[in-house]
C-alpha cells in the first residue's frame, strides 16, 4: 500500500495540482487590503476571509480530486495494470485514499502558513481588542482538513458505484450541502417551532441526521474569529466521529469496489 500512496502523490503533483494551489494562495495577499473595509474589525475580517478561502480550496480539491481519482485510473486503464499485481482491490483503494489525505495535509501546511502570515500582518497593523488565539486558528484548520478528508472518502464511495465522474462530483456536492445543514434541521425539529411538523417528518429528518455526515461538528470558525474557547471533550468526540464515519465509508467503498466488474 505504501507504493500506491507514493504513486498517488506523484500523480497529483504531475497533474500540477499543487502548483495551482500555490497560485491560488496568492489571493491571500489581497486579504489585508480587503480587511481594511472593516475599520473596527480588521483582524477578525482577515481571519474570516483566510479561513473561508481555505475551506473553498479544500472543497474544490475534495470534489474534483476525490471525485475523479478512481474514475481517471479506470478510464485510462491504469488500474487494470495495478490490480494485476499481487495487490487486493481494498489495498489499492486504501492507498489511493491515503495518498489524497496526505496531499491534503501538505496543502493544509502551506495554506495554514499563509493564513498565519496574513493574520499576523493584519493584527500588527491594527491590533484587535482581544488577542488572537493562534492555537484555536490551528485547531480550526486541522478540523477543516478532517471534514474535507471525510468528504473525499464519500467521493471515493460514489466513484466505486459509478463508471462516470458525474455521480462522484455532483453526489459529493449534494452530500456536502446536506451534511452542512443536518445539525440546523435537527435543532429545528426538536425545538418548539418544530411542533407543527408531523411525527413522520420528524422521524425521517432524525434518520437522515444520523445517516448523513454532520459537517457542522467540524466548523470552528466562530471560535477562531472571536477567540472563543473550545470543549476538549467535544473535540475528542468529533475526532472519534471522524475516524468511525470515515472507516465505515471506506469499508463500504472497498466492499463495493471488490465486487465491481472491471471492463
Amino acid at each position: 500500500m505504501t507504493s500506491m500512496i507514493s504513486v498517488t502523490l506523484k500523480g497529483i503533483f504531475r497533474d500540477r495540482v499543487f502548483q495551482g494551489i500555490l497560485m491560488t494562495a496568492l489571493i491571500f495577499l489581497l486579504i489585508p487590503t480587503v480587511s481594511l473595509l472593516s475599520m473596527r474589525q480588521v483582524t477578525e475580517l482577515s481571519i474570516t476571509l483566510a479561513l473561508s478561502l481555505n475551506s473553498l480550496i479544500f472543497l474544490l480539491l475534495s470534489v474534483f480530486l476525490g471525485g475523479t481519482m478512481l474514475w481517471k485510473d479506470i478510464e485510462r486503464r491504469y488500474s487494470y495494470g495495478v490490480l494485476g499485481l499481487p495487490m487486493t482491490r481494498s489495498s489499492y483503494l486504501a492507498g489511493k485514499f491515503a495518498g489524497v489525505a496526505l496531499f491534503f495535509l501538505l496543502t493544509a501546511i502551506v495554506l495554514g502558513a499563509a493564513t498565519f502570515v496574513v493574520v499576523f500582518f493584519a493584527s500588527s497593523l491594527y491590533p484587535p481588542e482581544r488577542p488572537v488565539q493562534w492555537e484555536i486558528i490551528a485547531l480550526c484548520l486541522f478540523f477543516d482538513v478532517m471534514k474535507y478528508v471525510l468528504l473525499v472518502a464519500i467521493a471515493f464511495l460514489f466513484s466505486t458505484l459509478s463508471t462516470s465522474f458525474f455521480l462522484p462530483v455532483f453526489g459529493t456536492i449534494a452530500i456536502f450541502l446536506a451534511g452542512g445543514a443536518t445539525q440546523q434541521v435537527y435543532d429545528y425539529i426538536h425545538s418548539t417551532a418544530g411542533d407543527t411538523l408531523t411525527p413522520l417528518v420528524k422521524q425521517a429528518a432524525s434518520g437522515l441526521y444520523y445517516l448523513l455526515p454532520n459537517f457542522s461538528a467540524f466548523d470552528l470558525k466562530v471560535n477562531a474569529i472571536y477567540g472563543l474557547s473550545t470543549s476538549f471533550s467535544g473535540l475528542l468526540l468529533t475526532i472519534g466521529y471522524f475516524l468511525l464515519y470515515t472507516t465505515f465509508i471506506l469499508s463500504l467503498a472497498a466492499l463495493i469496489f471488490s465486487r465491481r466488474e472491471m471492463r
